[in-house]
């Protein structure tokens, strides 16, 4: 049985205090604790709906803003991700979804290629939900192409409900990183690229 994929990360700073525990090659359990409701809802989403095990607790200075938590839990998760996957050996690199929720249509491609590069194209009339301005998701998934050395495009094919727009990235990015992560059986020990490594 190949070994199992996890890494772990403790950062503190002034603005955050977070501790995270992944399990890439995990059945979609999740122990998530923000501070902020609707980003554990879409963190454990995540995790379920990539088959990843997520462990995390952040505290920030929620009294300011939610700002700090959302974007640096997004620079630790990538962290972990990229230690998870150490020298990428026989993943399948790419990953892409297309998602629907509801009204919502999501679009999700990456590739873990440590060459960072984001680019999110989602526009919607309202941003609230409750108390959580969703324009913070742009900046989680920054954070997190930025940490993992992943080209990450996430575009908004269609929909307008806050909520459900949040929803279908989050769960697309997940199928999708689910995807880039896999194993695949024709490739080895051999790492996906021509040009020796994918760590550097």
């Amino acid at each position: 049985m190949a070994e199992q994929r996890i890494a772990q990360k403790t950062r503190n700073t002034a603005e955050t205090r977070i501790s995270l525990n992944l399990n890439i090659d995990g059945s979609g359990k999740s122990d998530i604790d923000t501070g902020i409701p609707f980003f554990d809802h879409m963190l454990t989403l995540f995790a379920r709906h990539g088959l990843f095990d997520l462990e995390l607790k952040a505290e920030g200075d929620l009294s300011v803003d939610y700002h700090h938590t959302v974007e640096d839990v997004g620079l630790v998760l990538g962290q972990v991700v990229k230690a998870a996957l150490g020298e990428k050996r026989g993943i399948a690199r790419y990953g892409f979804f297309i998602l629907p929720m509801d009204e919502t249509l999501a679009r999700v491609a990456l590739d873990l290629s440590n060459r960072p590069a984001f680019v999110y194209k989602v526009s919607v009339p309202e941003a609230m939900v409750r108390d959580f301005n969703i324009m913070l998701v742009r900046e989680f998934f920054q954070a997190f192409a930025n940490e993992a050395g992943c080209n990450l495009h996430i575009a908004l094919e269609y929909g307008e409900e806050p909520h459900h727009v949040a929803e279908a990235i989050f769960k697309c990015f997940a199928k999708a990183l689910d995807r880039a992560t896999q194993i695949d059986p024709r490739m080895g020990d051999a790492l996906p690229t021509t040009k020796g490594t994918l760590s550097n």
